[in-house]
């Protein structure tokens, strides 16, 4: 809990202006309208509240899973209990996530406007259905990244601890996470821009039902393959430095702890 919780605080809080920057990359009224440079940090209380608890249930599932699977598995299906726990734990981390994130992204596209003042107008207009807004984009844009991600941050480590004849340094494993999160965050793109338009989308329109392939869909027809990969670029960079910091800051704490 305290290692997954301190991680995730580290990296939210440092990599908050690229979150900024690809959210509004990806908002239907585009980039400028979205408040192009300006209040890069709008949004940042939402994270700051959310980011610990939220690391802390995915480390705790996604631990826990693990080691429940690894007594009853063999070695060879390793990589699919990763990628089960990995899973769950998105599953339960989206819990924490979701509403976090719709306000913090509300507040990204609207700058002038506070995080308390978006959180008081979407529960106002949407109740508390409108914070889990994009629960279902959400985790369908987790599991897809977590199946890729974990799996080869793991594999990396062991094959990095055979070549070496010793257990990867805390270092080491943030490298192996930030190769791992660059990766899984170019080929999960689209997925991403689905979920930032259905957050985004105004109550009472096509996207705010949450249908995922209905907003890819539309994206592909008004933006083609270039809408569907908007905001790319901060995306892996953010994702890549988050994995060296996230992972990397995880394995440090968990040692020290232990």
């Amino acid at each position: 809990l305290k290692a997954g919780g301190v991680a995730g605080v580290c990296v939210d809080l440092i990599l908050f202006p690229l979150d900024t920057v690809k959210t509004r990359l990806q908002s239907p009224q585009g980039f400028r309208k979205a408040g192009g440079f300006r209040g890069i940090y709008a949004g940042v209380p939402s994270t700051a509240i959310g980011s610990f608890p939220n690391a802390a249930a995915f480390f705790i599932t996604y631990e826990n899973v693990k080691s429940l699977l690894q007594h009853s598995s063999t070695s060879y299906l390793t990589p699919a209990t990763h990628m089960v726990a990995a899973s769950l734990g998105e599953v339960v981390a989206c819990l924490v996530r979701v509403p976090s994130e719709v306000v913090k992204q509300r507040a990204q596209v609207s700058p002038s406007s506070s995080t308390l003042r978006i959180l008081s107008h979407t529960l106002y207009n949407e109740g508390i259905q409108g914070l889990y807004r994009g629960y279902k984009s959400t985790v369908l844009r987790e599991i897809p990244f977590s199946l890729v991600q974990f799996p080869l941050w793991e594999s990396l480590k062991e094959l990095w601890s055979w070549k070496q004849g010793h257990v990867v340094d805390s270092w080491q494993s943030a490298v192996c996470g930030a190769f791992a999160g660059g990766f899984a965050a170019a080929v999960t793109t689209p997925l991403d821009v689905a979920k930032t338009r259905i957050m985004l989308a105004k109550a009472g329109s096509s996207n705010a039902s949450g249908n995922v392939l209905a907003a890819l869909g539309g994206i592909w027809r008004t933006q083609g393959l270039s809408g569907l990969f908007a905001g790319v670029v901060p995306r892996m960079a953010a994702i890549s430095l988050g994995g060296f910091i996230f992972l990397g800051t995880y394995e440090k704490t968990r040692q020290l702890l232990l």
